[in-house]
C-alpha cells in the first residue's frame, strides 16, 4: 500500500485509532527517551541513571532528588502542540478519529484540541497528594517555593500521576486502549519505537484493515503493516488529513 492509498482509505473511514509515543512531542521540542539525543544519553552529573530516578522505589526514598531531575527533564511547560497533534485534533473534529491513545504524559494532545485522549503513562498536569489525596494543577507543583511540593491541607508530600518504573498501569486505561485499539478499522502508530511493554504489546489487540507505522526509525512491527513510512510524523500526518 503506498501513501495515496492509504489516504484514500483514511478518507472513507469513520473509524480511525492513533497510538503515540515520544516521537510525537519531539517536534514540540521535548526530548524522547533513546534517540541519539534522548533523555537516556544526555550528560548527567547524576549518580543515578534515569530509569532508576524515574522509579517508585526511588521517588519514595530519595524525593529531592526526583524532583530535581523531574522539574528539569520531565516538564515542558512552554511546549506547544505542533502539526501532528494539531492533524489529530482535526480528524477527531471531522468524525474520523476516536481516539488518540498516547505514551506521553505532556497533555499536548488536549491543548491541541483533542477530546478523547487515553493517556497510558498519566499526565503532568495532574499531582495528587500521597497521604490525603488532594489533587493539584502542574502549576502547583513547578511553582513551589520548596524543591519537593507537599500538600497544603496535610503536609503530605505531592506526586506526579505518572506511571514510573515499578508501577503498573492503571487497568481501567488499559482495557480502553484495548478496546479502541480491538475495534478499529485504521490504527495509526507513530512516533514510537514499540519497545517500552506493556504499551508496545498493545498493538497485537488490532484487528481492522489497515495497520500504519510512521516513524523515523524502523520498529520491530514493520512487517507486521500495511504501509510503513519512516519520515517525520508531523509532515505525514499534515499530508495524509489534506
Amino acid at each position: 500500500m503506498n501513501i495515496n492509498e492509504f489516504k484514500v482509505l483514511m478518507n472513507k473511514s469513520n473509524n480511525i485509532v492513533f497510538f503515540g509515543g515520544a516521537g510525537v512531542s519531539t517536534e514540540s521540542n521535548i526530548p524522547d527517551f533513546r534517540s541519539e539525543h534522548g533523555l537516556y544519553k544526555a550528560e548527567d552529573n547524576s549518580h543515578y541513571s534515569p530509569e532508576e530516578m524515574l522509579s517508585h522505589s526511588f521517588f519514595v526514598r530519595k524525593p529531592r532528588d526526583f524532583y530535581k531531575f523531574y522539574r528539569g527533564k520531565m516538564i515542558y511547560a512552554n511546549a506547544r502542540p505542533n502539526a501532528a497533534h494539531t492533524a489529530l485534533a482535526e480528524l477527531e473534529a471531522q468524525g474520523k478519529l476516536k481516539a488518540v491513545i498516547t505514551q506521553n504524559i505532556d497533555g499536548l494532545h488536549q491543548m491541541a484540541g483533542s477530546r478523547n485522549v487515553v493517556e497510558l503513562h498519566g499526565s503532568v498536569h495532574r499531582n495528587f497528594c500521597t497521604k490525603c489525596r488532594k489533587s493539584f494543577d502542574l502549576s502547583y507543583t513547578i511553582n513551589y517555593p520548596e524543591v519537593v511540593p507537599v500538600c497544603d491541607h496535610c503536609g503530605g508530600i505531592i506526586k506526579p500521576d505518572v506511571v514510573l518504573y515499578e508501577e503498573a498501569l492503571d487497568n481501567d486505561t488499559i482495557e480502553s486502549a484495548v478496546d479502541y485499539i480491538s475495534k478499529a478499522e485504521i490504527l495509526i502508530v507513530g512516533g514510537t519505537s514499540l519497545v517500552v511493554y506493556p504499551a508496545a504489546g498493545l498493538i497485537r489487540y488490532f484487528k481492522g484493515k489497515c495497520l500504519a507505522l510512521i516513524n523515523k526509525s524502523s520498529t520491530s512491527y514493520d512487517s507486521m503493516a500495511n504501509i510503513v513510512i519512516h519520515d517525520s510524523i508531523g509532515k505525514v500526518m499534515s499530508e495524509v488529513i489534506q
